[in-house]
């Protein structure tokens, strides 16, 4: 009887070991997780420099930026979107995406997950300083159609009005914040029924350097 109490006391001790072991199983799962990094008005690739490093140190490598015509209509963009999503799944064999925008990416994002149902294809989403909903500011450039979309009370902006915010299963968060300059009113970022993040003083284009909140939004993805 004793010798059956003490094998059956080690297979326990053994199975709380082989759990110590395969705890660190879900952190890897999300660190697996493709990202797509969708830059804004006049951006591209290399605005996403300092963010894919922060990612690669946080263990993540399946890294991928989304190239796009900014002067043209977001619409196209987000059709684009789409195809190059369905790209990165094809390629990881991954079922979803995360995606991480900025500025006017914001709306590309926004049209491809409410209006081409593709919130079914992604897990999170980053919006940093996001013209989610138009800013004034595109008053400066009403030359491209791009602009004309973002500026507040366009039709395009009308028709993402109609729509949950925050579609499908994902999570969703943003940044933003007073110190913008570019998105105007800063609140215009914000969407309904998302985390809203106020880091405090980060410019426009310092969101793409600052690699505390580049952090947080790592972070937010592998959680």
């Amino acid at each position: 009887m004793r010798i059956h109490k003490r094998l059956a006391a080690a297979c326990a001790a053994l199975a709380t070991a082989a759990a110590l072991v395969v705890a660190p199983a879900p952190a890897q799962a999300a660190t697996s997780t493709p990202v797509i990094f969708v830059h804004g008005y006049t951006g591209s690739a290399s605005n996403w420099t300092t963010a894919l490093s922060v990612f690669r140190a946080g263990g993540f490598s399946r890294l991928y930026t989304y190239n796009y015509n900014w002067a043209g209509s977001n619409q196209v963009s987000a059709a684009g979107l789409a195809s190059f999503v369905n790209q990165v799944k094809a390629q990881t064999g991954q079922s979803k995406v995360a995606i991480v925008n900025h500025s006017m990416g914001g709306l590309v994002t926004r049209w491809y997950l409410e209006e081409l149902g593709g919130s079914g294809n992604v897990s999170h989403v980053a919006s940093l300083a996001g013209a989610n909903h138009g800013t004034t500011f595109a008053g400066a450039c009403l030359i491209n159609v791009s602009c004309i979309e973002m500026y507040p009370g366009s039709l395009f902006l009308l028709d993402l009005a109609d729509g949950d915010e925050t579609p499908g299963s994902a999570a969703y968060r943003t940044w933003y914040s007073a110190c913008d300059g570019v998105i105007l009113p800063y609140t215009s970022t914000r969407l309904t029924g998302a985390t809203n993040t106020n880091p405090g003083c980060v410019t426009h284009l310092g969101y793409l350097t600052n690699t505390s909140v580049l952090t947080q939004v790592r972070n937010f993805i592998a959680g």
